[in-house]
């Protein structure tokens, strides 16, 4: 069963082996969406790496430039992951189980070491493009360091949505 937080049927899908530290975050039956102060809440009590890891995600999703966030009430990435970012209809998921293949959108795998565990046991080849991301192509799938602003710095935020954008063609 695909456990995690945000849209269950996403186009946007982050996965990672790590779970909030908070109820009922750590155990969600499925996809379960956030809700404006949620991600305030989880990150109040799971500390700063927490925090981190959703800016990075909300930074990474404003990057994109086929995402319709120009569109939406808000004027800042900020703004963005707090007001939208894993809630119903954001097309954003952040996924606690392991990738599967898929035709339709991208599946990102958030740090190296979860990357390289969770291909191997979907079946997933990986190509490794530098020391830092991987794809597969045919299965939809990018591995990325993991959501900190010192491994996912901005120069690799637009790395990755190059990846991205290379991966709907």
């Amino acid at each position: 069963m695909v456990e995690g937080l945000g849209c269950s049927n996403a186009r946007l899908r982050v996965h990672m082996g790590n779970r909030p530290p908070l109820m009922p975050f750590t155990e969600p039956d499925g996809v379960m969406p956030l809700l404006e102060g949620d991600i305030a809440r989880i990150s109040q009590s799971g500390g700063n790496g927490w925090r981190k890891l959703f800016s990075v995600y909300a930074k990474l999703v404003w990057a994109l430039p086929d995402r319709a966030v120009a569109a939406r009430p808000w004027s800042r990435w900020q703004d963005y992951r707090d007001g939208a970012l894993l809630q119903p209809d954001s097309d954003t998921a952040l996924l606690f189980s392991d990738p599967t293949p898929s035709p339709e959108g991208v599946q990102i795998l958030m740090g190296k070491s979860f990357g390289l565990a969770a291909t191997g046991r979907a079946g997933i080849p990986l190509y490794w493009l530098d020391a830092h991301f991987a794809v597969s192509p045919d299965n939809r799938t990018i591995v990325c360091p993991y959501f900190d602003y010192r491994q996912l710095t901005n120069a690799r935020i637009d790395t990755l949505v190059t990846l991205m954008r290379s991966l709907h063609h």
